[in-house]
């Protein structure tokens, strides 16, 4: 057995376990496994994912390996760039306030503000089906199905796969009983984020998630990024809007059309650490 030590943070209720690379060498363990030991929720530490801090990350002045609680590898996570923006800054690794984080969705800049809110220029939004990937001719308005019902959706990747439903069902209990059927449907080659919206006014929604690789989860900030873009792209929001999730509020900004996607999408929202400890594995 060895011991690690562990920082545990959250922001808007997404919560990880965070690990200098040092201290995941300790552990002996593929990160893999190891992601799915500490983010057991009865015999771990529990969370919805593991970052480990990449030491030499190719272009940019950090960079991560992040997996999901199921041990899956994920190519980004909004709530997840922000907390770990915050650590490597306050743990010392990182000196600048704004600065590029190497990520499998390319290189990230985070931008930590006054107020203890994180601002990530999150990169632009991939709208072509293959590259998302989804097996459909439009990305927008097409058709997905799960336990017998059929829904308009819509695809937009975050550098991961993301499913936009706008509902008028309450999106909680939709995101529990639809979710994982569509996380796995054969439109999604390497499965799929599944977002369910509630328009409640042009700078205003409400989302429920059911993450790849997770499940239910109380916030996803490249859910709200992409939920915000397709939104736009069908008319319904305007370019700057408030997402109310579970756990808490993002402010996602997007100066992209339907005839001018080329812009950078912005995320502002919290990043709190938790606690520290030191576990066995």
């Amino acid at each position: 057995m060895a011991k690690i030590k562990f920082t545990k943070m959250q922001g808007l209720g997404n919560d990880f376990v965070v690990l200098d690379y040092e201290e995941y060498k300790k552990s002996n363990m593929d990160k893999a496994e190891l992601a799915k030991c500490l983010c057991d929720r009865h015999f771990g530490v529990g969370a919805d994912g593991l970052m480990i801090v990449n030491p030499n990350p190719e272009n940019a002045e950090t960079g991560w390996f992040f997996y999901n609680s199921d041990g899956s590898i994920a190519q980004m996570c909004g709530n997840g760039i922000r907390c770990f923006a915050k650590y490597v800054h306050e743990k010392g690794l990182i000196d600048k306030t704004e600065f590029s984080v190497d990520t499998l969705a390319g290189k990230i800049i985070p931008k930590l503000n006054n107020d203890g809110s994180v601002t990530v220029d999150m990169n632009k939004p991939v709208l072509e089906p293959e590259k998302i990937p989804a097996n459909v001719s439009s990305n927008l308005n097409f058709e997905v199905v799960s336990c017998g019902e059929k829904f308009v959706a819509n695809a937009v990747s975050m550098g991961n796969p993301h499913c936009i439903i706008f509902t008028d069902k309450d999106t909680k209990s939709a995101a529990l009983k639809y979710g994982s059927e569509v996380e796995n449907s054969p439109i999604f080659p390497e499965k799929t984020n599944v977002e369910f919206i509630k328009i409640l006014s042009r700078s205003e929604i409400n989302l429920d998630v059911w993450e790849r690789g997770c499940g239910i989860t109380l916030a996803c900030g490249t859910g709200a990024c992409a939920s915000v873009v397709a939104g736009i792209l069908n008319g319904y929001l305007d370019n700057k809007v408030k997402v109310n999730l579970p756990g808490g509020a993002l402010i996602i900004e997007w100066n992209g059309s339907k005839n001018d996607a080329d812009h950078s999408v912005f995320m502002t929202g919290p990043a709190t650490f938790a606690f520290v400890g030191e576990i066995e594995v």
